[in-house]
């Protein structure tokens, strides 16, 4: 092999102001090219590949005028021809990591992006929910009832009142409720077994929760809603089903699990960028999860209304009631509203459930394209 031709340069050895003239020469070697300094009348000095700072690659097409080696405590090195310095380099066997690649090279800079925008993607669509599920399977069911009754607690300082329903309308529903949770099975953690139990409360609407470790609560304005649109206890069965199924697919506790492995995630990804960007993103990606779960539950839904022997249209009608009424309320209108239509794109996205409008006709068609 032809030795590579010396360069010349001019050396700060830290010792004098003055500048020294000397040839410099960048030799392969095992941990990567090492410099050798050829200063007049002296020994060379070899500064191996981890004792230099390396400039970093620039574009051919607009070089520095000058360089700067530091060579730590060698002092500093100048260097007037960077085209002759970078073929020396290349030479050595110098390969320039993938962080300068990406900043002298679109396509590798594009390459890079593409992969870590999948990489975020597959992350958020499929490692997030699968990690998060396993990590649930080792929350202990006495965490999620202390949690339950803390919560529980203080609604009822706040947004929830006791109920007004009378206590044979109450152990009514009840009975109902215990009929489904007694084959509610285990969703899917396999001995999941919480201790169901049926709350009623006014406040918050005509609504429905559930908490984690089993705890269902249902509102009067629920009950009234069904009796006014004359559904019936079927219907309200359903929508206990319905919460039923989130508490046997542990649908709260994944949520918060679900909630830090983003956050830590979009924290790896996006680095100390921003606080509100992270949980931003964290809150929009996490609709698309609380969106799965609610179609998780209405599977646990259909297949514990269909185990019992109940129809699924009055649950479909009950919910069709109720988005129907909550219209009316926002609207300001006097008279009945108009069924609820489908969600447009942007609503859909940032809605927390899917459409009601489509939910309610597979719920009252007994069926639901995204049940196994």
């Amino acid at each position: 092999m032809t030795p590579p031709t010396p360069l010349r340069a001019r050396w700060f050895d830290g010792a004098s102001s003055q500048a020294r003239t000397v040839l410099v020469v960048l030799e392969p070697a095992p941990g990567g090219p090492q410099l050798a300094l050829h200063a007049p009348g002296q020994p060379p000095r070899r500064f191996a590949h981890g004792a230099v700072e390396w400039p970093e690659e620039w574009n051919p097409r607009r070089p520095p005028p000058r360089l700067v080696v530091d060579l730590g405590d060698g002092g500093s090195l100048e260097i007037d021809e960077p085209a002759a310095w970078q073929a020396m380099l290349s030479a050595a066997g110098h390969r320039p990591g993938l962080a300068q690649r990406m900043q002298t090279r679109w396509p590798v800079f594009a390459a890079v992006l593409v992969l870590a925008a999948a990489g975020l993607f597959l992350f958020y669509r499929h490692g997030t929910p699968w990690l998060a599920t396993q990590l649930t399977r080792h929350v202990p069911l006495a965490w999620e009832t202390a949690l339950s009754q803390q919560v529980l607690h203080q609604m009822d300082d706040g947004t929830l009142k006791p109920s007004k329903l009378a206590p044979e309308r109450q152990a009514e529903l009840r009975a109902r409720f215990d009929a489904l949770a007694a084959q509610a099975g285990a969703g899917r953690y396999a001995g999941y077994a919480p201790r169901y139990a049926l709350q009623f409360r006014s406040g918050l609407g005509a609504n429905a929760f559930a908490l984690p470790g089993g705890t269902v609560v249902v509102t009067d304005a629920l009950v009234e809603a069904a009796r006014a649109h004359r559904l019936g206890d079927d219907a309200i069965a359903g929508v206990l089903a319905h919460e039923i199924g989130h508490v046997a697919h542990r649908h709260t506790t994944r949520m918060v699990v679900e909630q830090g492995v983003l956050n830590i995630g979009l924290g790896l990804a996006l680095g100390d960028v921003s606080g509100l960007l992270s949980t931003g993103g964290s809150l929009l990606t996490g609709l698309a999860y609380r969106r799965n779960h609610e179609r998780e539950a209405d599977c646990h839904a259909l297949a514990l209304m269909r185990a019992a022997g109940l129809p699924t249209a009055p649950m479909a009608d009950l919910l069709l009631a109720i988005a129907q009424d909550g219209a009316a309320r926002r609207k300001g209108q006097d008279g009945p509203a108009q069924a609820p239509q489908e969600e447009d794109g942007l609503w859909s996205l940032l809605s927390s459930h899917p459409d009601t409008a489509a939910r309610a006709r597979e719920l009252r068609a007994g069926h639901a394209p995204h049940c196994s």
